[in-house]
Formats: structure tokens, sequence, C-alpha cells
């Protein structure tokens, strides 16, 4: 068992972080909000952190899940960042959706410390994180990513080493891609099939078991139809995430018209004030006959 320090416990890291204690690593967390630490510990138990290197100071892993670049800057290189604490050869593991640049700026960071870092962003939304049932996409060398598993593998179902410092954040841009797209499709057909006076649940019966068949459909086309949309992932955040696919494009010469008319979806929805419903709210702006 590991001494870990859980930097950030949100509606993703809180339940991850309740899956290594449960699994008998011994915790040290930190939320910038010091009552969600505190709730965190009541219900699970280890010790509560006033900063980041505080949180880092004794373990031999660090795991961070936050929000932005600019959060995860400030809890691992900021003045109370938990590089500031870390030991030579202990191992830090990033799940925040970030940049392929900041990934990669925290590996060099990392290796000038003598520390090894993983950036290891996630798919499976909040019911993935409460049911241990994340995939996890991991960028660095081979022996940080093994290390990594050993305790990744409380709250998922899949991790893949996808290559070097970066590719596990690249990797996440293309998940969101294919959402972007998905969700999209599914909202136009949605609205055809409801102008077209269907039986929706018909429809989902006929068409879900053949190649138009995804996570999102057999888990939002109902919930869609009943313009339900609080179902964890929100569009404040896959605008975020679309923003990070567009930039990497923008280095990298690809071109990705599809996933740029999406994002302006998006905008438009949050112009309808649907900025905390969850991504299948793409839905609410396609003219319902």
């Amino acid at each position: 068992m590991a001494n870990i320090a859980f930097i950030g416990l949100g509606v993703m890291g809180g339940p991850m972080a309740g899956h290594l204690a449960k699994a008998g690593h011994r915790l040290t967390v930190y939320n910038r909000s010091i009552g969600k630490a505190k709730s965190w510990a009541e219900a699970f138990g280890g010790e509560v952190a006033i900063s980041p290197a505080k949180a880092a100071e004794d373990a031999e892993i660090v795991i961070s899940c936050v929000g932005t670049d600019d959060d995860l800057s400030q809890v691992t290189l900021g003045r109370e960042g938990a590089f500031r604490s870390m030991q030579p050869g202990s191992l830090f593991i990033d799940h925040t959706t970030v940049s392929a640049r900041i990934a990669r700026q925290l590996f060099v960071e990392g290796e000038g410390r003598g520390i090894h870092s993983v950036d290891a962003p996630v798919s499976g939304g909040q019911a993935g994180a409460e049911n241990g049932r994340l995939s996890i996409m991991c960028g660095g060398s081979e022996p940080a990513v093994e290390a990594a598993r050993i305790v990744m593998q409380a709250y998922a179902a899949r991790i893949v080493h996808v290559g070097g410092a970066g590719a596990g954040q690249t990797t996440k841009m293309v998940n969101q891609i294919c959402i972007a797209g998905v969700i999209q499709g599914m909202s136009e057909a949605l609205r055809f099939a409801q102008a077209s006076e269907l039986d929706l649940d018909k429809v989902f019966e006929a068409i879900s078991g053949g190649a138009a068949q995804s996570w999102q459909m057999d888990n939002r086309w109902m919930t869609m139809a009943q313009d339900s949309f609080d179902f964890g992932f929100a569009v404040d955040w896959m605008r975020k995430d679309l923003g990070l696919a567009l930039e990497e494009a923008r280095a990298n010469g690809s071109t990705l018209p599809v996933t740029a008319l999406v994002d302006q979806f998006y905008a438009d929805v949050q112009a309808m004030g649907g900025n905390r419903q969850d991504t299948s709210a793409l839905v609410r702006r396609v003219t319902r006959a």
C-alpha cells in the first residue's frame, strides 16, 4: 500500500480518491475548498492538507484531478505546489484534461527534480468514476506508467499506455472529437425522428443493434428526447476540451471542421443557459418540429 497525496476532490477526483482509500492506500487530500476535503476525510478517512505542497511532503505518489491548465500549474509549480516538496523517485499522475503543452512541461520539470510523471486523462464521466470503471489514456515512460497502473486499477476498467509525455492528453482530444461528432449526429437524428412522428422506442430498438449503435445512443437517446440533461460532464467542460483540441490542431497542422462547428453549437447552448447541463444538451439547438 502506498502513501498517496490526492489533489482535487470534485465530481471525478472525489470518487477516485475514495476507491484508493477503500483499496487500503494511505491518503492525504487537498482541495481548494477545505470544506470539501474535510467532508471527504470524514467519509473515507485519511488526512487533510492545507496546501498541495503539504499534501505531497511524505507521499510516494501524488495524483491530481483539477480543472484547467492554470489550476494544474498552480497545484504543481506554484509557490505552494506539490513539486516543491515531492521527493526524488516519487511519482506524479495527472488525471486533469489539459493541454499537451503543460503535460510535456510537467514531464520536463519533474525530470529535473527526479520525479516520474504520467499524464493520464480519463473517460467515462462521473458514473465511471463512481463505479471504478474509467478508461485511462496514459503518456509517459514505460516504467512510470506501469508504476501508475498499480494504483489506477482501483478506479479503472481500462488503462492504455499510448506514448510519451503528452500523448495521453492528445488521445483524450481524439476522444472528445469523436464524442462531439456523435452527439451532433444523434441530435439531428432524434429531431428528424420526432418530426417524422416515429415511435422513438421502436426507432431505438431498430437502430441500436446495428452500425449506428454507440454509448451515447444507449445512454442518452431517451433522456435527450425527454429534455433531461443532468448527467454529469457539463457543456462548459466540453467547450474547454474542444478548445484544447482545436489549439493542438493548429499546432500539428490538422483540420477539424466538424469539431470547430460543434464547438460553436455548444456556444449556442451556453447562450441558452445550458452551461452546466451535460453534453447531450447539444440537441437543444436543433429545431424541434
